[in-house]
């Protein structure tokens, strides 16, 4: 990708400022800076709000606000509304408890490929090291990879070998091209033409899970691919128990909304961004 194409980063957040300000403070520190933020959010209430304010007043990042009311897990909605917003010619999402990199954004950009999705690789953080994070302000994004490196050998984190840059050949990162299996929207490139080319993701799917592999699924058969980002700037996620109160329930309804995708030959949403802008130009 040129460097002059802008990155739009998308941010998927609900009610966890003190998560999503680590992820704010991550974004200071990135070596690619032509990049804008926006902030899907789930329904926060205006801690959140405030939080976002407060960053986009001090930073020269620029940063957009997506937010609808809260009425349960509606990240799918969440998403297209911020991408409605989005500028840039080429999108990475993330979520709004995954820290980066000071290389994330410039990975992104080096394996950008037309008609190819990146799908990146996700860092667990353990409870105890997520703990000490929060009362001490470290800056942990920020360290060498090497003692990122150390830190997952010595049990803090998981995948520890994803903080080395083992080299990988383009043959060995399109291996996958036509798998959607684990290709998680915590980590994410696509370019915005192949975004819309299949309607972004599916407002149908409410409640947690699935929306993510029913866009991939959709971006495969429209003839995109997929490049794994294996050894390349991983998110590093904070640790949070699964469940949040008052949010389930509606997941049930989406094994068959998948399950109806993998049974056609569908590669457009059934309620996409087309119908968010339709609604939004009356």
């Amino acid at each position: 990708m040129h460097p002059a194409t802008k990155i739009s980063l998308i941010i998927t957040t609900y009610n966890w400022p003190q998560a999503l300000g680590f992820v704010l403070r991550s974004l200071e520190y990135q070596t690619d800076k032509n990049f804008e933020v926006i902030i899907a959010d789930d329904g926060s209430g205006p801690d959140t709000k405030q939080l976002i304010k407060n960053f986009s007043d001090t930073s020269e990042i620029t940063v957009k606000h997506f937010w609808h009311e809260d009425d349960g897990f509606r990240v799918a909605a969440a998403r297209n509304g911020a991408a409605a917003l989005a500028e840039g010619d080429y999108f990475v999402f993330i979520d709004g408890d995954c820290c980066l990199m000071p290389s994330f954004i410039a990975s992104h950009r080096k394996l950008a490929e037309k008609k190819w999705f990146v799908a990146g690789r996700r860092v667990y953080l353990k409870k105890r090291f997520t703990a000490k994070i929060f009362k001490k302000a470290w800056r942990f994004f920020n360290w060498p990879s090497c003692i990122l490196f150390i830190m997952g050998l010595t049990g803090q984190c998981n995948r520890p070998f994803q903080f080395l840059s083992i080299p990988q050949s383009n043959k060995a990162r399109k291996k996958q091209a036509k798998k959607w299996e684990k290709v998680q929207t915590c980590n994410l490139g696509v370019w915005k033409e192949d975004f819309y080319g299949v309607d972004g993701f599916d407002e149908s799917y409410e409640g947690h899970g699935l929306e993510d592999s029913d866009f991939t699924v959709r971006l495969i058969r429209s003839g995109v691919h997929r490049i794994d980002a294996d050894y390349c700037s991983p998110v590093l996620h904070l640790f949070h128990s699964r469940s949040i109160p008052g949010r389930e329930g509606k997941e049930l309804k989406n094994p068959e909304y998948f399950q109806k995708l993998l049974e056609s030959d569908r590669f457009t949403a059934v309620q996409g961004i087309s119908c968010r802008l339709s609604r939004e130009s009356f």
